[in-house]
């Protein structure tokens, strides 16, 4: 996307967002309004995580621990992309090419995180020290304990939304 197409998105995303048509329910938020100094996390005050309802410890086995349940609560993109270009904006980033971020649920939709709250998604960025990717490792092998019961849902949950980047040694998942 062109430099300036890309300002124009953003420049129209926060003007949908100031009058409460922007994707999701969020409040309208100004550029910079979240801070970076978290990474690899989001600002907790943005994005604290948020669970989908339907998945508890006595639903894992009719949700999350069903191959291909996750496609069943995934937003589409559509949605997703906008609430990127918004996030990017309030995240203040100077790098606004949707494309060098992930907008990934910080409570993955593997442990039944909240599939379209804004407080559960962010733009994580696909570049630093903890890449968008290395979560991935980290949502997997945690929705693999929760499913064969070594790690109860609601603890790894917890331990994600702390600290994705600790939460595996919590449960001494590292290796």
């Amino acid at each position: 996307m062109h430099p300036s197409h890309r300002l124009a998105a953003v420049a129209a995303s926060l003007a949908l967002a100031a009058t409460g048509l922007a994707v999701g329910a969020a409040p309208a938020t100004a550029a910079g309004v979240c801070s970076r100094s978290h990474l690899p996390l989001p600002d907790p005050s943005c994005q604290p995580g948020a669970y989908n309802p339907d998945v508890t410890q006595r639903t894992i086995g009719s949700t999350i621990c069903v191959p291909g349940w996750t496609k069943t609560v995934r937003p589409p993109t559509s949605y997703t992309n906008r609430l990127k270009v918004r996030q990017i904006a309030e995240y203040g980033y100077s790098d606004t090419d949707t494309s060098d971020y992930e907008e990934d649920h910080l409570v993955p939709l593997e442990l039944g995180g909240a599939p379209k709250d804004p407080k559960n998604l962010w733009p994580e960025p696909r570049y630093g020290d903890r890449p968008a990717q290395d979560k991935d490792v980290v949502e997997n092998r945690l929705k693999r304990a929760v499913c064969d019961g070594r790690v109860g849902l609601e603890p790894a949950r917890s331990a994600i939304a702390k600290d994705w980047t600790t939460a595996l040694a919590k449960f001494g998942l590292n290796g």
